[in-house]
């Protein structure tokens, strides 16, 4: 799919593409496999000979053996899930040496006190929207994501993962934060003890003596990768249409998460990145709130649920699941500068005698438009306009070769290049790594038998 020095893997849609699974593969052609935005509210799930696993923080590279996994600058890391996600992984037999992993000394550092202040500003937004005003809740996973990101733009209230290692400033830095965020959680209505530093201070440089190890400058590391001519692979967590610049505007992640974001989240310029993989599923979903146009609530939307087995890997919320939005998508790839596709759960759409594809979106006034809108009000007030594709009855869980798919696949998949301009690389038929179908060439139109 792809012989370039360095390869970016992002999601198109809303997250829950599959980005986990075309990591991996992609994983065998590079040396480094770099993590640049998000946190623990991200989930990738990759099945390696029928066994599963449930990665957070951890690049999924770190499945294959020889590879360094690196999270960049960009990620906010909890440091104690870090751990725990490290412990998981060495019990199954994974190396997870100092010498595979490394974490940025910048990153900046998910406290207890976030999720708390995470999970109150939810409950207040969603209980001023029960009082007649607009619902402005996002439908978080009260990670506490989005605060750590807020404490990073405020500065003097951050910790970072370098400021783990020195039990004398994480203290003195945790005096004060945590006179602040008590007073603030009270005003929230959260009914805790008042937060105390020096059980925070003691329990979190614990933690930093475990993770000691890991903890490097990695901005000058890649550098020095690079120069080497070893091959990176960027993977991004969510997805584009949640970028807090370019998505679904307020109901959206807190970090950088389209292909924009990989230097600000790594120090490596724009111009290291040789070709971008857009992940996109064969149909749409969404975790939380916000809009969704082609949500389709009745039985297709319930029969996508349970074929694709649609439930959130971090939190096993059930995701809301319709039709596939191509104006979305193509509005995904021109931002993130996508060179080919890779279509995942194709085989979730068998038995259906039709499917669809959103070419174009009705506008309030009634006029038509094959533009995407990143803003959460006025996406909700469009109707989405269906082209309507005949589907296939054929399990495709066994092909292994383009040329043996339905002509009706063929179809769907070729319609969703054109819309795009995107040539399509690779087509996901199971969530096995074997259950993978690579183009030799990625492909405007795939022909068919």
């Amino acid at each position: 799919m792809t012989d370039s020095n360095a390869t970016a893997v992002v999601g198109l849609q809303w997250g829950d593409e599959g980005k986990g699974k075309i990591v991996d593969l992609l994983t065998a052609e590079h040396d480094i496999i770099v993590r640049y935005n998000g946190g623990a509210n991200a989930g990738h799930t990759v099945v390696v000979d029928g066994e599963r696993y449930a990665l957070h923080l951890i690049p999924s590279g770190m499945l294959q053996e020889g590879r360094t996994c690196v999270i960049g600058n960009g990620v906010v890391v909890d440091p104690a899930m870090l751990v725990q996600e490290i412990d998981g992984l060495l019990e199954r037999g994974i190396d997870v040496s100092p010498q595979r992993l490394l974490v940025s000394d910048r990153a900046h550092v998910v406290m207890p006190y976030h999720k708390e202040h995470d999970a109150a500003m939810e409950r207040v937004l969603a209980d001023a929207a029960g009082q007649g005003d607009e619902n402005l809740s996002i439908g978080t996973t009260k990670r506490g994501i989005g605060p750590t990101y807020a404490d990073k733009v405020h500065r003097s209230m951050a910790i970072r993962m370098g400021d783990l290692l020195d039990p004398a400033v994480l203290r003195k830095r945790l005096d004060v934060v945590c006179a602040i965020r008590s007073r603030e959680l009270e005003a929230l209505g959260v009914d805790v003890p008042q937060l105390d530093p020096a059980s925070l201070a003691d329990e979190y440089a614990r933690i930093g003596r475990r993770l000691a190890p890991h903890v490097v400058d990695t901005v000058y590391w890649l550098h020095d990768a690079a120069n080497d001519g070893r091959r990176i692979l960027f993977e991004g967590a969510n997805a584009c249409l949640l970028d807090i610049d370019h998505g679904t505007f307020p109901y959206v992640t807190s970090s950088s998460c389209s292909a924009l974001g990989i230097p600000a989240g790594t120090g490596l310029p724009g111009r290291a990145i040789d070709s971008v993989v857009g992940i996109v599923k064969a149909y749409g979903t969404r975790v939380g709130e916000g809009p969704f146009p082609t949500e389709d609530l009745g039985e297709c939307g319930e029969r996508i649920r349970e074929r694709g087995h649609e439930y959130g890997t971090a939190t096993g919320r059930p995701r809301r699941c319709g039709w596939l939005d191509l104006v979305a998508v193509r509005y995904s790839a021109m931002i993130c500068g996508t060179t080919s596709l890779a279509v995942m759960l194709l085989d979730v759409l068998s038995g259906f005698d039709e499917l669809k594809l959103c070419t174009g979106y009705r506008l309030p006034d009634g006029s038509v438009s094959d533009r995407f809108i990143p803003d959460a009000r006025r996406l909700a007030n469009v109707t989405p306009i269906y082209e309507t594709l005949p589907g296939w009855t054929e399990d495709l869980t066994a092909i292994r070769d383009g040329d043996a798919l339905p002509r009706t696949a063929h179809a769907y998949l070729d319609r969703i290049a054109a819309f795009t301009n995107c040539p399509i690389g690779v087509i996901s038929v199971g969530p096995d790594r074997k259950q993978t179908i690579r183009l030799s060439e990625p492909q405007h139109c795939l022909g068919g038998p």
